[in-house]
């Protein structure tokens, strides 16, 4: 594997710092949350206890939910694929790639939607590390020899179709809560942060990148096998991420669209599936 020496030097800070920074915000503390009205008038509650002590109730039980997943799925998926990828394992790199996707996309949030706190630099350290980790592994790819290691079986259409329904979900379930928010005298649900950061990542990069990766599989071009098992693994725990987000919310009483979480449990298991399907036609 390209850039093998650099990454050994690379992954492991990263684990480790994951998993420091997700089991600190696991910790259990006490306090006692406090109703507070933002300048927008927004009516929330602060959690006011713990690593998320200046996030809202709703805010921290979701990045809690996202640190378990960290630990049980993101972790795990990191330092098996590693381990693949170091013996040579094609399969490996790809889960590689797309756990690598799933910190990054994690730590970014984090970084820029998380109330400052104690580990805000360790935040934007796994965000630094994961990014140019990423970009590494991405690099170690082949192209020009990618698409024959895909057996013709692969059931390129079906893939594509999960990544445009994923575009499309997230496309209009975050442009109907933007559009909500423009009404006159409308409250934007920010919780108490300064703006929809969620929506942005989404809609800047994960909406492009499916539907790229969609009409680039189709083709059967390289970055379209690439970007497509990126994707897939990334759905996969991220998925898992965000449904786990709305149990936790829904065990504290918080309230929550169960229509989003079905879908995105639906994606969770599909894109699973699909992940399994995808590696099996590796050659």
């Amino acid at each position: 594997m390209k850039h093998q020496k650099i990454l050994k030097w690379l992954i492991p800070p990263l684990f480790v710092l994951a998993l420091i920074a997700a089991l600190a915000g696991l910790l259990p503390a006490e306090g006692n949350p406090y109703p507070l009205t933002t300048f927008r008038g927004e009516k929330v509650t602060i959690n006011a206890r713990g690593l998320y002590y200046w996030d809202t109730v709703s805010s921290a039980a979701q990045m809690q939910a996202n640190d378990l997943v960290t630990l049980t799925l993101g972790l795990p998926v990191l330092g098996i694929s590693f381990w693949l990828a170091l013996r040579g394992s094609l399969r490996g790199r790809f889960l590689l790639a797309g756990s690598l996707g799933f910190i990054l996309y994690t730590y970014t949030s984090m970084t820029f939607g998380t109330q400052y706190n104690a580990f805000f630099l360790a935040y934007v350290a796994l965000f630094s590390l994961s990014l140019f980790t990423f970009v590494l592994v991405m690099m170690s790819f082949d192209l020009q020899t990618l698409p024959a290691q895909f057996s013709d079986k692969l059931p390129r259409g079906w893939i594509a179709a999960l990544l445009f329904f994923v575009a499309a979900f997230l496309s209009l379930a975050w442009l109907g809560r933007i559009a909500a928010s423009l009404r006159p005298g409308a409250i934007p649900a920010l919780e108490n942060v300064t703006s929809m950061f969620i929506q942005a990542l989404d809609l800047g990069i994960v909406v492009p990148l499916c539907l790229l990766a969609g009409i680039l599989l189709l083709r059967r071009q390289a970055w379209g096998f690439l970007l497509a098992s990126v994707g897939l693994t990334k759905f996969l725990t991220l998925g898992t991420a965000v449904s786990v987000m709305g149990l936790n919310m829904a065990r504290l009483g918080i309230p929550i669209n169960p229509l989003e979480l079905s879908i995105f449990l639906a994606i969770t298991v599909v894109g699973g599936g699909m992940t399994v399907i995808l590696l099996k036609h590796v050659q």
